[in-house]
């Protein structure tokens, strides 16, 4: 499972009709990269594949694949307005190491 906080919900609410999405849904995965080996993807789409897992959180719907799924089981998506580290932040149990920045990590 993956947890939306309300901030997290709220922020993703708004840009899905800043956008005109307001029926899609938050993809959430990971890809290899960035400077730990893995960083998070966040993405707007119109429809589950067959394989993701669906969760509706807050209001909102959440796809994740299976290959990120194993990696994001248990994760928070929160959002901050903080000036210096503002924006979408995953606090993620399964990280077993990541960059200062937040935005990749190890398992």
């Amino acid at each position: 499972m993956i947890t939306v906080t309300p901030k997290a919900a709220e922020e993703v609410q708004r840009l899905l009709k800043l956008e005109k999405k307001e029926s899609w849904g938050l993809r959430v995965g990971v890809a290899g990269g960035g400077c730990s080996g893995l960083s998070y993807t966040l993405a707007f789409d119109e429809k589950p594949k067959p394989t993701d897992s669906v969760f509706e959180i807050e209001g909102v719907k959440v796809f994740v694949d299976p290959k990120s799924f194993l990696f994001l089981t248990g994760m928070v998506l929160d959002y901050s307005t903080d000036l210096l580290n503002g924006g979408f932040q995953f606090n993620n149990p399964n990280a077993k190491r990541t960059c200062s920045c937040g935005s990749s990590f190890s398992a």
